[in-house]
């Protein structure tokens, strides 16, 4: 009996070691931003305005906020995503109140499973970067559509490119 124990716990043991070591569950930050810590306000940028985009993954959405984009297989906000997003801070400032949709994407490589939660992890950065810089969190809610909904139906870099994405839409 106790070698069966013995044998179970060496297992699973090695089940770990070999997934810690995985790059799937770990995330390099080079030439990636973390979110601002203890941000005092938002300031408005010196960039042009955000733009409406009339087009949403779901019926009836309306994409209000310039979008993001991530490395492959990452889920860190990159340096220049990171100054879309303060432009977004702007607006969620002057449209105090407002429900916002963070909608996480991926490309078609990986499985659905796996897609699903790093268009939620995705998401959830959006989300928590806004957060940092002082914006409402209850005005922020999140979902991911993992590879369900791609930007662009191609089949290379480019396309895949562009659907590792977190888009903002009114609800």
């Amino acid at each position: 009996m106790k070698m069966k124990s013995f044998g179970f716990i060496l297992l699973v043991a090695l089940i770990a070691v070999a997934l810690g070591g995985c790059g799937c569950f770990q995330q390099q930050m080079k030439g990636e931003t973390e979110a601002p810590k203890g941000a005092a306000g938002v300031v408005a940028p010196e960039a042009k305005p955000v733009v409406p985009v009339v087009q949403g993954s779901s019926p009836g959405s309306v994409v209000i906020l310039k979008g993001i984009n991530f490395d492959f297989d990452k889920y860190n906000i990159r340096k220049n995503d990171a100054a879309i997003l303060n432009e977004n801070a702007a607006w969620f400032a002057a449209n105090a109140g407002k429900k916002v949709r963070v909608e996480g994407h991926c490309d078609e490589r990986g499985t659905v499973e796996y897609n699903l939660a790093l268009g939620q992890k995705r998401a959830d950065s959006a989300k928590n970067f806004l957060v940092n810089l002082g914006i409402d969190g209850r005005s922020i809610d999140t979902v991911s559509y993992g590879k369900e909904k791609p930007l662009d139906p191609g089949h290379n870099e480019a396309a895949w490119a562009k659907n590792r994405r977190a888009q903002f839409v009114l609800p």
